[in-house]
């Protein structure tokens, strides 16, 4: 998925025209895509947006959400029931913004932290990490534990946020805690 023109400034953000007919038109390359192709341009880290061809409209969440289900659905799924059903159950509750937020917050410490290990184990053959992994290794404990302690310093936060908002309330209604 290469420009149609090497010399052709791209821009900041790629277009993805999604056609009636399902199919998916890269802008970019002037060709019809597969979502494997939008799920690579995820993993690239990609800039892109996926448009209805008709109305315009910003249809990428949903494309990202099919991926996310078509990836989930394959073999080896990173949600269990479980977690799925508490996730639907935070939709139309008072804390579905916080909880968004929460997961994002902490998906993001968590990409963080698996860059700073990848960064630190370049040149590192699959049999040393074998061995790496298996010994519970106290660099990872410690990443662990920089993860968990960051998890809830953002959930103390939305904690601090939440008393305020509601302070200021009941506030507005002339009720003090």
């Amino acid at each position: 998925m290469q420009s149609k023109k090497a010399g052709a400034a791209k821009p900041a953000q790629r277009i993805i025209k999604k056609y009636p007919n399902r199919r998916l038109y890269d802008t970019d390359t002037s060709t019809y895509i597969t979502l494997a192709e939008v799920k690579q341009l995820v993993m690239d880290s990609e800039p892109f947006v996926v448009r209805d061809a008709k109305s315009n409209e910003d249809l990428t969440r949903s494309i990202l959400l099919q991926i996310i289900l078509e990836e989930e659905a394959g073999g080896a799924p990173m949600f269990t029931e479980a977690v799925l059903a508490n996730i639907i159950r935070f939709y139309g509750h008072a804390m579905q913004g916080f909880m968004g937020s929460y997961l994002e917050k902490n998906v993001q410490v968590f990409t963080d932290i698996q860059a700073k290990l990848s960064e630190q184990s370049k040149g590192v053959t699959p049999e040393m990490w074998a061995q790496f992994m298996n010994m519970q290794n106290p660099m990872v404990q410690g990443l662990m534990g920089t993860y968990a302690e960051q998890s809830r310093t953002v959930f103390d936060k939305m904690q601090e946020q939440m008393q305020k908002q509601t302070e200021q309330m009941l506030g507005a209604f002339g009720l003090k805690r």
